[in-house]
C-alpha cells in the first residue's frame, strides 16, 4: 500500500474546485432569489392615459379604484403562460404573479402586454409593498405621479 503526500499543487486544485462549486451554488441561489428582471424591450411599461397628476384624487388615490380597472384572471393567466415562455421561465404558474411594470396603484395600463410580465414569488409580494408606499407618497403630495412611475419602472428593470 502506498501513501500519497498532499502537495501544494493538489491543495491548490482542491481549493479551486471548492471555489467553483461555491460560486455555482451562489449563482443558482441568486437566480431563484432575484427572480425575473423585467425586460425593457418586452416590458417597457405603459401608463393608463386615464390617470393624470390632475385626477389622482378620483383615480389612484380613491380607495378601491384599482379593483375597477384590474384585468380578469383569465386574461392575466393566459398572458402569463405566453410571457413565461418568452422569458424562459418553466416553473408553475402559481409561482408567479403577472405583475404590472407600472402598477395600477401608480396609473399603469391594466391590460397592455407591454406593461405586464411574470414576476416570481416571493419577490412579487415584496414589490407590492413598495408599490403601496409609492402610492402613499404620490397621494400624500411628497412625490409626483411621473417620478413614482419612473422609480417603479427603473426598480423592476433593475431588480425585478
Amino acid at each position: 500500500m502506498t501513501t500519497r503526500s498532499v502537495t501544494p499543487g493538489r491543495l491548490l486544485l482542491a481549493a479551486a474546485a471548492a471555489i467553483v462549486v461555491v460560486a455555482l451554488v451562489l449563482q443558482l441561489g441568486h437566480r431563484s432569489h432575484a427572480g425575473v428582471v423585467a425586460d425593457p424591450v418586452r416590458t417597457p411599461g405603459v401608463v393608463n392615459p386615464n390617470v393624470t397628476q390632475e385626477n389622482i384624487r378620483s383615480t389612484i388615490c380613491k380607495r378601491g379604484w384599482t379593483a375597477t380597472v384590474r384585468p380578469p384572471v383569465d386574461y392575466t393567466n393566459a398572458l402569463k403562460r405566453r410571457q413565461m415562455r418568452a422569458y424562459g421561465e418553466t416553473g408553475p404558474l402559481s409561482a408567479y404573479q403577472e405583475d404590472h411594470l407600472i402598477s395600477l396603484e401608480l396609473g399603469g395600463d391594466p391590460t397592455d402586454p407591454r406593461n405586464l410580465w411574470p414576476e416570481p414569488y416571493p419577490r412579487a409580494s415584496a414589490v407590492d409593498q413598495i408599490e403601496n408606499e409609492l402610492n402613499a407618497k404620490v397621494c400624500g403630495g411628497s412625490l409626483s405621479l411621473r417620478d413614482a412611475q419612473d422609480q417603479e419602472g427603473a426598480m423592476k428593470h433593475r431588480d425585478g
